[in-house]
């Protein structure tokens, strides 16, 4: 056993806690031992190549629970419930079924209904449970024992306490943790929350937003697997962010996963400057998606006469055709869909202008020459029936065309370069980049098809450089979705990571939004583009919104996207920023403007927050010794520095191998300390009270504040 987590709780006999350990740790052995057992089984039948598509699907489903088994090392049982009938169910990442068929499990799945009330029980509502048992473990060995009786002997309002702050109390690697084993009740009932619908979270910092969003997604792909066929999309705020959190789901043994941020989430188009955060919250109003509507519809050809060439003769489509031909191929059709339906149209009515230019010239031959006609024909017919004998028909007998010879004629139209040329002059087709550079780019244009900018907004969108923004990507994916592509996907497949995060087009199973408050009304389009059935869950805090948009409530935020059709569920309480660092955080929300409760705080860190001053011209080099010390203090954690934009690079160079961060880009991460530099720099920044609230919850343990002073005057 390991030496540390000997000692039994307090108030709990030394021999009866070392017995617990025993008695858990032979549930653990004889999970390891079956769980090994599984991965030689497994391993065994994937060796058997698969010899058609249902074995093919099954080897799928067999790598698939190969690899969840593998990666269930740690945390293969972490949990006990002892039910008031006797019944014991332990509790892991995975479900390891027992030896025989008609066995009771040796552990059931987190995910799983029997398991909930591990998260929901309580002493006023024990739901059939008499005790909840966290189950600490290092690998394969059981390292502590905590039992929490659900008979109202002891009261907390943490699932787990002791399990839970021990958890809070490790060093912070840099990597985010699975949280599966110490998720309270109110984190549990948004991870199990339907999956139908908007999902809005609010949770203030360190109340576990992300944890939950992922073990949301794990929880729902175990329960509904036929998301998995689709796919999870998973967007952050920062390529940074999802490094960050990139292992969680695997290790939750989900990998039905496309993560990005809304800069890199459109193939073919990146990020290419820095915009300014007026243009920026122009571009992101909602108007834009029906400027772009009705800027894409102006682009399809009116109707018209349409004049085409076959074999040296003109054909001419006429106005009303033509007309008919665009009501139908336009009728909820994108640009390209729609050129590509009235241009199959155009070779039907080319095929029947040539079929009765055909027959009247037959008609005109043999007006006149009717008896003629009439000997040749019965001349014919007394030659040994030559027509049928030699298996000639229609026009080669008599001229006329049959079906055969119109639809041969249809696929000769169909591919011939100058129908093709003639169709694409009248209808073009359509670059995104192009035709978006134009509309931005053309004040007359925006004039008429974006009425509600004013002028000076429209001056300012031209004046733009071109090249591509952060928000002209949605307005990109918004165009090039109504434009649609010039050679349809048809169905997804099945679903690929790579695959699914090369199409524009992918449509998701569920969405997983992190930092929601950041997201555009032209961002909200984006998401709602790649999950039409609204199965999404978004997840932020209002009150550390920090983009250029106006919205300071989750209504004004998501309205656009949702109308009044979404659930917001809250967060409200912290378990990583401590009590000392929440208490400083009051004056600072109410400067932000904030509507919202702080999150309250479970636990102290013992450590109240410090300042010191420091001169401009001494800033780098004691930031630099103050960094060393809060290092050599929280040696295997991390430690995080936050300052005002303009200081980060100088203060970078200063401190390598240490994160140093604005405001923004902090967002989202933890670290065991955080130096933060200059907070009235910070302040000035635009929505600067949110980005100081953000910079000062980023720490677990301590916080370290240098004030920068001015310099005295020579």
């Amino acid at each position: 056993m390991s030496s540390r987590n000997v000692t039994a709780p307090l108030n709990e006999d030394p021999a009866a806690h070392a017995a617990s350990l025993a008695e858990e740790q032979r549930v653990l052995d004889e999970a390891f031992a079956r769980r090994d057992g599984m991965l030689r089984y497994l391993d065994a039948e994937l060796a058997i190549p698969a010899d058609d598509a249902a074995g093919e699907a099954r080897m799928r489903m067999l790598i698939s629970r190969r690899e969840e088994l593998r990666r269930a090392d740690q945390g293969l049982i972490f949990g006990r419930l002892d039910a008031l009938d006797g019944t014991v169910l332990h509790l892991g990442r995975v479900g390891i079924p027992g030896p025989g068929d008609d066995s009771d499990p040796l552990v059931i799945d987190w995910r799983a209904p029997a398991a909930r009330a591990f998260y929901t029980a309580t002493p006023v509502d024990p739901q059939g449970q008499r005790r909840r048992r966290h189950i600490r473990v290092d690998g394969c060995e059981v390292t502590g024992v905590d039992d929490e009786p659900l008979d109202g002997s002891r009261a907390s309002e943490l699932v787990g306490e002791g399990a839970l702050l021990a958890a809070l109390g490790e060093r912070r690697t840099g990597r985010m943790s699975t949280a599966a084993a110490t998720l309270q009740r109110e984190q549990d009932d948004v991870v199990r929350a339907d999956s139908r619908g908007p999902l809005v979270v609010q949770g203030g910092p360190g109340t576990g937003k992300t944890v939950v969003a992922l073990h949301r997604v794990a929880y729902l792909l175990f329960t509904y697997p036929q998301l998995a066929a689709q796919g999870v999309l998973v967007l952050g705020p920062s390529l940074r962010f999802l490094d960050y959190i990139t292992q969680v789901l695997p290790a939750l043994g989900e990998t039905a996963i496309v993560s990005a941020t809304c800069d890199t989430l459109v193939p073919g188009i990146g990020v290419e400057r820095i915009e300014s955060r007026e243009i920026a919250e122009v571009k992101g109003r909602a108007l834009w998606q029906q400027a772009l509507s009705r800027y894409c519809a102006a682009l399809v050809p009116k109707p018209a006469d349409l004049e085409l060439v076959w074999e040296g003769e003109r054909y001419t489509i006429g106005e009303r055709r033509i007309a008919r031909a665009l009501a139908s191929a336009t009728s909820g059709h994108t640009y390209h869909a729609a050129r590509t339906i009235f241009s199959e149209q155009i070779h039907d009515l080319l095929t029947d202008a040539i079929a009765d230019r055909h027959e009247e010239l037959l008609a005109r031959m043999e007006e006149g020459f009717e008896d003629i006609l009439g000997k040749l024909d019965a001349g014919l017919a007394a030659s040994d029936n030559r027509a049928v004998d030699n298996g000639t028909t229609g026009t080669d007998v008599d001229g006329e065309l049959t079906e055969e010879d119109l639809e041969l004629l249809r696929d000769r139209i169909a591919v011939d370069s100058g129908v093709a040329a003639a169709l694409r002059r009248w209808w073009p087709i359509r670059d995104t980049k192009t035709e978006l550079r134009r509309l931005l780019g053309d004040e007359a244009l925006l004039r008429r098809w974006a009425p509600e900018l004013t002028d000076a907004e429209r001056k300012m969108v031209v004046d733009e450089p071109q090249t591509w923004a952060s928000s002209d990507i949605p307005l990109f994916d918004a165009l090039d979705d109504l434009l649609g592509d010039t050679r349809p996907n048809g169905e997804q497949g099945e679903f690929l990571t790579a695959r699914a995060a090369a199409r524009r087009d992918w449509v998701y199973g569920h969405v997983v939004i992190d930092e929601a408050q950041e997201l555009s009304e032209m961002q909200w389009q984006m998401v709602m583009r790649r999950c039409p059935s609204r199965s999404i869950t978004a997840v932020g805090d209002i009150d550390q919104a920090e983009a250029p948009h106006r919205h300071t409530t989750w209504e004004e935020a998501v309205s656009a996207a949702f109308g009044t059709r979404w659930t917001e569920a809250r967060l409200t309480i912290c378990y990583r920023t401590p009590l000392e660092v929440m208490a400083i955080t009051g004056p600072v929300l109410q400067n932000a403007g904030s509507r919202n409760e702080p999150p309250r705080a479970v636990r102290a860190s013992g450590i109240e927050p410090w300042e010191r001053s420091v001169g401009e011209g001494d800033l780098v080099a004691e930031a630099a010794r103050i960094a060393k010390e809060l290092s050599d203090r929280w040696a295997g954690g991390t430690v995080g520095v936050v300052a005002p934009l303009e200081r980060v690079p100088a203060l970078r160079t200063a401190l390598p191998g240490l994160p140093v961060l604005s405001a923004t880009e902090a967002k989202g991460l933890e670290w065991d300390a955080t130096l933060l530099i200059d907070a009235p720099g910070i302040i000035a920044e635009p929505r600067g009270w949110n980005g100081l609230y953000v910079a000062l919850t980023r720490c677990t343990q301590e916080l370290g504040r240098l004030l920068v002073t001015p310099e005295a005057p020579h």
